[in-house]
């Protein structure tokens, strides 16, 4: 005879009875909206999702608060976390990029360009961005706001948070507006509507610019320089070089340029030379490499003119012989167009001077090019001769290096 079937159901797993830690683990894995969620479930839920410990990693995370910002507030990591959103919450998936962008810059500041610092203006509250888009009837993008919750802009001074240009003739710095002296700009005449200014230069009057709309041929948020079509009969008719797709990408991306020292602080001020690793060529113990940057302010479409200033350093090993120490006699260019065009220019000294170059020294200049199309590149060589044997001459190779303009559209006003 079969023995008789087991027919009783095995009881229900209780999660009462699920023993803390691997709950506590699972629940360390959440973001913080499921830990929310978690604390309507039920009462033991309720119960874990209030570890502290498991809001730790979300403060650090979207906040980037500290240990020691912690102990300051004397506060729990939950009611930190829950505190900062109730202010933040909108700029969740912006404000730890944007904060930390902030510091890093302030850290380097500190440390190359002091003076800079108190230049920055402290953060502005929720009511003054809304004040603003009231008076200019215009949405500002999150990323922007964001960064402004951390920092508004700086002062109107110079040198400019947003990087230096100087030749011989021509100045230029920009400053980062604050919200107010921004809004003031805000642009609605034809060619430039809804166009809110982000720099501004003193000197030149030179701005950046992000849409804040899709119209006239921007897109939305993106960001450029304005120069006028000087062939066009419309005064109001523009041409934008674009220098960013949002505010996030322009401002982060030109941070961590300049903290990882891609720009070179001259003077106590951020000139935006930009130098290519690839761009070095020695000869014997001499050391030449180049950087070079776009100039829009001094640039045109229609006629097509595009203005590129470019810093070459030579150096002398610090290891060659006293007996190496040489002196500039003449230069030698060729310089290419995109079209295959070539020019070549050769004459006595760089830029008036005639620098002597000795062990562990350093001679730099900066000087300028123009081309008919939006690319090009230059090449030579300068002769030397030796200080210590007058009747022996030698080149030192300059290596290539490239010139191109950034992305351009013309406005459809």
């Amino acid at each position: 005879m079969a023995a008789p079937l087991d027919t009783e159901q095995p009881s229900a797993l209780s999660l009462e009875l699920l023993p803390t830690d691997p709950l506590l683990l699972i629940l360390g894995f959440l973001d913080y909206r499921d830990l929310v969620s978690c604390c309507y479930l039920n009462r033991r839920l309720n119960q874990l999702s209030s570890h502290d410990p498991l809001w730790k990693r979300h403060c650090k995370k979207y906040w980037l608060i500290s240990e020691e910002e912690k102990n300051r507030r004397n506060q729990r990591w939950k009611a930190i976390f829950i505190s900062t959103y109730s202010d933040l919450g909108r700029y969740i998936h912006y404000y730890a990029t944007l904060k930390k962008a902030w510091d890093d810059l302030e850290k380097y500041l500190g440390r190359w360009c002091p003076r800079m610092i108190s230049s920055l203006k402290e953060s502005v509250q929720e009511e003054d961005l809304d004040a603003v888009e009231a008076q200019i009837r215009c949405k500002l993008p999150d990323d922007y706001r964001c960064s402004f919750r951390i920092h508004n802009g700086q002062k109107l001074v110079v040198p400019g948070l947003m990087g230096s240009m100087a030749l011989s003739n021509h100045y230029r710095s920009e400053d980062l507006l604050d919200i107010d002296t921004a809004a003031g700009g805000f642009q609605q005449r034809l060619g430039l509507k809804q166009c809110l200014p982000l720099t501004f230069c003193i000197h030149t009057g030179l701005s950046q610019y992000m849409a804040l709309e899709s119209v006239e041929g921007r897109t939305k948020y993106e960001i450029f320089y304005q120069c006028s079509d000087q062939m066009a009969q419309n005064p109001s008719a523009i041409v934008m070089f674009i220098t960013g797709t949002s505010y996030l990408e322009w401002f982060t991306s030109y941070v961590n340029k300049v903290v990882t020292g891609g720009y070179p602080i001259i003077r106590d001020q951020i000139f935006r030379y930009v130098h290519d690793k690839e761009c070095v060529a020695t000869t014997e113990d001499i050391t030449v490499s180049v950087s070079t940057s776009f100039l829009p302010e001094l640039s045109s479409v229609h006629p097509p003119h595009y203005f590129f200033t470019y810093r070459i350093r030579i150096e002398m090993s610090k290891d060659a012989l006293p007996e190496k120490a040489c002196q500039l006699d003449s230069r030698y260019w060729k310089i290419t167009n995109a079209k295959g065009d070539v020019d070549e220019v050769q004459g006595p000294g760089v830029v008036g001077e005639f620098p002597i170059i000795s062990p562990g020294k350093v001679y730099e200049y900066t000087s300028c090019t123009t081309f008919s199309t939006t690319s090009g590149y230059m090449e030579g060589y300068y002769t030397f001769h030796c200080l210590y044997y007058k009747d022996r001459f030698f080149n030192v190779t300059i290596p290539r290096f490239h010139m191109v303009c950034p992305a351009f559209k013309v406005s459809t006003a």
